[in-house]
């Protein structure tokens, strides 16, 4: 059987002149080197793709595999993620994680949080903000917590995004809308501990295989698990596995979210705690990092007792299970 995977280099965008923020989200060799030797590992033959220009030329020039393991982020637009799945899609080739319709909705935190609130998820107060203008119509209780909808890796957070006033969110607003170009998400800011669920499987077979509390050390920036905070959490984070009922309360809330928003294979859900305790969904990431060491969900999984080379064998065998192959 053989396997693609596509992926967007970090290092290969650098030298196309992006910046070190701008490639943030994208992979480094190593996480390629251990995602495919893993699946060699597993049994499968594999072939480097790359990024959506190395898919689109290999499709052309009539490329198939039997499965495709996909993890490319994008670098531009809402539907970043969903441009490999989605031309997968159309040569109808199977491939991991979700499809396209899924990780466009969950690329923009605010149509996320509309799916799960539907589905009666607790999630934090929120409010859209297009243009600057929209500011003046918040009327959230402060303090409020602002991002770019649609950033991952923490990119846009920082010890400002939690606001305290009217004239502080028009500023910071102000500053995103300008330097991201995209949307603003306002919502309550919850003052408790932050966590971290991964979840493997699909649907029914879903499972929170483990949960990780993210706590911030004296060197840390303050409120949030900051873009700062994460490219540099060896200095500043440590990681401590949930265990009794706040790991139940914050398995629960996850899988309600994945079953809601249709994810697949495997992801990360981001969960805070409000001040009476009460554990709310943040964010899901259904494209989570993969790098062995410095990623969270191969974090949580190792605080659990799950190998690298096992979390690789779990989404393969749930990609093929639901493909039926």
């Amino acid at each position: 059987m053989t396997v693609g995977i596509t992926y967007d280099l970090r290092s290969e965008w650098l030298a196309l002149g992006y910046s070190e923020l701008e490639t943030a989200e994208l992979d480094r060799e190593e996480t390629v080197d251990a995602v495919e030797a893993a699946l060699r590992a597993g049994g499968f033959t594999t072939e480097r793709v790359g990024s959506f220009r190395g898919l689109m030329s290999a499709l052309a020039a009539g490329r198939r595999w039997d499965l495709v393991f996909n993890f490319c982020e994008g670098m531009h637009g809402l539907g970043r993620e969903a441009l490999v799945p989605a031309l997968l899609d159309e040569h109808r080739i199977p491939y991991t994680f979700s499809d396209p319709a899924v990780l466009a909705v969950c690329l923009h935190k605010g149509l996320t949080k509309r799916v799960v609130r539907d589905a009666g998820v607790r999630t934090p107060d929120f409010a859209t903000i297009q243009a600057i203008a929209d500011v003046e119509e918040v009327s959230l209780p402060y303090p409020l917590f602002a991002k770019p909808v649609a950033e991952g890796t923490g990119k846009g957070v920082t010890p400002r995004s939690r606001i305290s006033d009217p004239s502080e969110l028009r500023e910071v607003c102000q500053g995103l809308l300008e330097e991201y170009r995209q949307p603003v998400l306002v919502e309550e800011y919850l003052p408790g501990r932050e966590f971290t669920t991964g979840v493997v499987g699909t649907g029914a077979n879903a499972e929170a295989v483990g949960t990780m509390e993210v706590i911030m050390r004296e060197t840390a920036e303050p409120h949030a698990y900051t873009y700062v905070n994460k490219e540099d959490c060896d200095e500043r984070i440590f990681y401590e596995l949930a265990t009794g009922e706040d790991a139940r309360s914050c398995a629960d809330i996850s899988l309600r979210a994945w079953h809601a928003l249709g994810c697949r294979d495997s992801g990360r859900i981001d969960i805070r705690m409000d001040s009476e305790g009460r554990v709310s969904f943040i964010e899901v990431n259904p494209l989570a990092g993969l790098h062995p060491k410095h990623s969270d969900l191969p974090i949580i999984c190792a605080l659990a007792g799950m190998s690298f080379q096992g979390l690789i064998d779990r989404i393969i065998a749930s990609a093929r299970s639901r493909c039926g192959i």
